[in-house]
């Protein structure tokens, strides 16, 4: 049986309404940054209904000034779907979400450098029977790897309009615009042979389809040839399921094919292989390469067993180094604001609750967060400038054979390389990885990952550990190394401990393309860094500023007598009588009541433990000392004289942080995740079990050594 040598020819009509394309493509096409090229800052971004796979949807406008939907759907290698985002992206385009309309037409963008491929997703979209734009991106790639792709062989091959494109460069863009303004996008003329063995079935599942299903005639040709395939498996919240009568034609020929050996899902696909290797054979010429060697030069050293690692150390420490050296100057420029801003309140305003609210509070509080802004910017940079260079995927190749050994592989690096930025996004990137096992023992480990909260906190900690600013940077870079290899290194044995306990399961292998590399794109690299800076500031001036006030609020009141001292009347106030309620369980790590208050706040939201310190500490900034907080913390004593913060009891509260679950946001998403509570809960007691032990080791070893 084979398709309709000519599907339909006839110009599709441009609708009165506002069309809506859907835009799809392989993983490191480079497809999000031509979702960007073309809907610039009009997006949003949430999540598809029942599912916490993420939802992009933007405005273009065509070359006449008409707007024009896109829709972001995620990158899909087949819409065979094996994860629940292929999932999402195949039941979108074949109509079967209930709360996603279906796209009028699709963008298809490949990786130029990888045609033969990417075109396997295309084969399969242009069985739908809807308009397709094909969009073949990184041709500045392709060319200097020495391959010359002949557009309008392709072109005619396939039945559509092909455009050249560079994203990261614009180039392209127009054109595509105007194809996209196009009234009368044609269907595709292309067909192929479905296998003699199989064309019996796809007849009469398309017949069901098309009567128990209400599918129209293409599209159930197309959900037969993806029923065929045997990875249907994975469904989503909100996707429809298919009617007992297709469920059961389906089962029969299975078993039909089960009992005559027919490998009926590797015979499809190799008859589309067929197809597809006859199309890249007749439009692509390969010639004299001119990029290829460096790029496999550089390979040969961030990729090797050796070199990798030192590449991977050096790129850390630098970006370490540039959190305590280049972040300085913005950071006093900062504080010197903050401070300005707090004494010009109590100048203007008179003594009072209120006075002390603003500065104390509002002030003191968020200032003491947004003063590591830069420190959060420079985190954000390297991780952009990583991932638009193509030198993610390499890490990730490095990393397999130590995931392997823990009992995952290479694709669950990238989460929790996310993770160190913030685990909710990390926690979230795990939805790409297939096996469900190795899924979930991702996002439990997640959170030990050190995240952005946790880095004002370490910058704090050590400030205070090392006052003395004749110590060489690299001590700090040093400690700051110390806490992130911790938590790593942590999450890697609990991933090795729950793989042979609670989640057994060999670790699946990993095939993992390396991308290409690029030129950074660093409008892009910006744009995210805006973003990250946003959220922070947006958190700053909600959360963190809620939670400040009221903390505020319960270390002022019950009001003492006045000419009380600060401390005393701390300590007889709401946030201090929970600290004390809580202190026979932190005292044997070095940790009193005032700590307590911290530990309880930074539930909340971890940096909240250094704007809870300034108002416990009554620490708020002026213009003769740009370091209060640390002062105060070096001046604290315990009721007998002793230093409160010794440097046994800095170090001992990083490790804490390292491991504890201080963070409900991150709860809140992986009860999403998982769509059940008792991993949560789980997670937050062994998490919080694990920092209190380890710490209680640390600072009662450190003490028997004499620390």
């Amino acid at each position: 049986m084979a398709l309709p040598a000519h599907i339909s020819a006839s110009p599709v009509a441009a609708p009165s309404r506002t069309l809506v394309y859907a835009l799809v493509g392989n993983p490191n096409c480079g497809k999000s940054t031509l979702f960007n090229a073309l809907t610039g800052l009009k997006q949003k971004v949430g999540n598809y209904p029942g599912v916490t796979v993420e939802k992009k949807v933007g405005t273009a406008y065509s070359q006449h000034g008409q707007p024009i939907t896109v829709v972001d759907l995620p990158g899909a290698y087949s819409l065979a779907a094996r994860s629940p985002d292929e999932a999402v992206t195949r039941d979108v385009l074949l109509g079967r979400r209930a709360d996603t309309p279906q796209p009028d037409r699709i963008l298809c963008i490949v990786d130029a450098t990888n045609l033969e491929r990417n075109l396997y997703l295309v084969h399969q979209i242009l069985d739908l029977g809807r308009p397709v734009i094909l969009v073949l991106n990184m041709m500045d790639v392709a060319a200097a790897s020495g391959l010359t792709i002949r557009l309008a062989r392709l072109e005619h091959e396939l039945g559509i309009p092909v455009i050249a494109c560079e994203a990261v460069n614009g180039k392209g863009i127009i054109d595509l615009k105007l194809a996209m303004s196009r009234a009368d996008l044609p269907l595709s003329r292309h067909a192929w042979d479905i296998p003699a063995a199989i064309a019996p079935a796809v007849a009469e599942l398309q017949a069901s389809l098309t009567s128990s299903d209400g599918k129209a005639p293409l599209i159930a040709r197309a959900e037969a040839l993806l029923l065929l395939t045997d990875q249907d498996s994975v469904r989503v919240a909100g996707s429809r399921p298919l009617s007992a009568r297709t469920a059961e034609i389906l089962r029969s020929w299975q078993q039909r094919w089960a009992r005559d050996g027919t490998d009926w899902a590797g015979t499809l696909v190799s008859s589309r292989y067929d197809v597809i290797g006859r199309i890249s054979g007749d439009v692509l010429q390969a010639g004299t390469a001119t990029g290829a060697s460096i790029s496999d030069r550089i390979d040969g050293v961030v990729t090797h067993p050796v070199w990798g690692w030192v590449t991977l150390g050096a790129l850390m420490t630098a970006l370490f180094m540039s959190i305590f050296t280049l972040a300085e100057y913005p950071m006093n420029f900062i504080d010197s604001q903050v401070a300005a801003l707090g004494e010009w309140v109590k100048a203007s305003m008179p003594d009072g609750d209120l006075r002390d609210l603003i500065t104390d509070g509002a002030i003191g509080g968020v200032g003491g967060v947004v003063i590591f802004l830069p420190q959060i910017l420079i985190l954000f940079f390297f991780i952009g400038m990583l991932e638009s260079t193509g030198y993610m995927a390499r890490a990730a190749f490095i990393m397999d054979r130590l995931m392997g050994r823990v009992g995952l592989n290479g694709k669950s690096f990238i989460p929790l390389l996310s993770s160190f930025a913030c685990a909710i996004p990390g926690i979230m990137a795990t939805r790409t990885i297939e096996d469900h096992k190795d899924r979930l023992v991702t996002i439990l480990i997640a959170p030990l990952m050190s995240c952005s909260a946790r880095l004002p906190v370490y910058l704090l900690m050590i400030a205070a550990l090392v006052p003395d600013d004749r110590v060489p940077t690299m001590t700090k870079v040093g400690i700051m190394l110390l806490m992130y290899a911790l938590g790593t290194f942590g999450a890697f044995g609990f991933a090795w401990l729950f793989k042979r306990t609670l989640l057994k399961g060999e670790p699946p292998a990993m095939i993992m393309e390396l991308p290409p590399y690029r030129r950074p794109n660093l409008i892009e690299v910006a744009r995210h860094m805006l973003e990250r800076a946003w959220l922070f500031l947006r958190r700053a001036g909600t959360v963190i500023l809620g939670i400040s006030i009221v903390l505020w609020f319960l270390s002022a009141y019950p009001k003492a007598p006045d000419g009380t001292p600060p401390s005393q009347q701390v300590a007889q106030s709401f946030a201090g009588q929970a600290g004390r309620a809580i202190e026979p369980l932190i005292r044997p790590l070095g940790f009193d009541w005032q700590i307590g208050i911290g530990l309880i706040t930074s539930f909340a939201a971890r940096e909240v433990f250094v704007s809870t310190m300034g108002v416990v500490f009554n620490a708020s900034a002026d213009d003769d000392d740009t370091e209060p907080l640390r002062k105060a913390l070096l001046d604290a004593k315990w009721p007998d004289g002793r230093p409160l913060f010794t440097p046994l009891v800095c170090f001992t509260l990083m490790i804490f942080y390292v491991f504890a679950m201080q963070c409900v946001s991150t709860l809140a998403v992986v009860r999403r995740e998982t769509n059940s509570w008792k991993w949560p809960l789980f997670q937050v007691g062994y998490l919080t079990g694990t920092a209190w032990l380890i710490s209680l080791l640390v600072y009662q070893g450190g003490r028997a050594l004499g620390f």
